[in-house]
């Protein structure tokens, strides 16, 4: 009786791996993309200087899909959930980190912090993995202080797009919409003790929150 719900596991990761990047390329070729103020981030990741980029769960899947075969890596939940979303990741291109703050988010930190200052991009949802929604947990903050890098802020605005009734609105841009990416400057966080990070959190929940309109492009 205790191995049945592991075999439901396999057989949904096992379907919902191809299946779920499958569907997202057909949906990606559609889309019309804009991405502004991405200069200074891919500028820092040509030379080789690590740095978080800090976005919301809810709008991993066009940033996932844009930032794809660039040798970046992501923090994913070491929940069951997860392990979809991993496996597909890892089929485009990024290396995983496993943890959260909730599951192993210690070693993970440890982790980050390592990678960062390897001079690689580590890409987290400060609200994940499972909020509340929009609201920037401090660990992000403490890995980029610890590491000595910047956070890049992420944000994305769609013209149509379905939202999900999850806890994150998670958000599927319809085919051919058009899909603007919004990259904030690389951002230094407060210097000083973890303590000192994760009171400067909420500058960068705000940076992720006022993101031109989509009504605007």
């Amino acid at each position: 009786m205790t191995t049945l719900p592991n075999r439901r596991a396999d057989w949904r990761v096992r379907l919902g791996v191809p299946l779920g990047l499958f569907v997202l390329r057909l949906l990606a070729l559609t889309w019309r993309v804009e991405a502004r103020g991405d200069a200074a981030w891919r500028a820092r990741h040509a030379a080789g200087q690590g740095m978080v980029m800090a976005l919301w769960h809810g709008q991993l899947l066009p940033l996932a899909f844009y930032l794809r075969n660039l040798g970046m890596s992501v923090l994913v939940s070491e929940h069951r959930d997860g392990e979809i979303i991993a496996q597909i990741l890892e089929r485009m291109g990024y290396t995983m980190i496993r943890g959260s703050s909730t599951r192993g988010g210690a070693r993970a930190l440890v982790e980050m912090i390592k990678v960062l200052r390897g001079g690689i991009a580590v890409c987290i949802t400060p609200d994940g993995p499972k909020g509340p929604a929009r609201t920037f947990a401090p660990g992000a903050a403490v890995a980029a202080q610890r590491a000595g890098v910047p956070i890049t802020t992420m944000y994305v605005t769609v013209e149509r797009a379905w939202t999900l009734k999850s806890w994150d609105r998670f958000m599927i841009p319809k085919p051919f919409a058009r899909v603007v990416l919004h990259f904030g400057a690389p951002t230094m966080v407060r210097e000083g003790t973890p303590t000192d990070a994760a009171e400067d959190a909420p500058r960068f929940e705000a940076m992720l929150t006022t993101a031109e309109p989509a009504s605007r492009g």
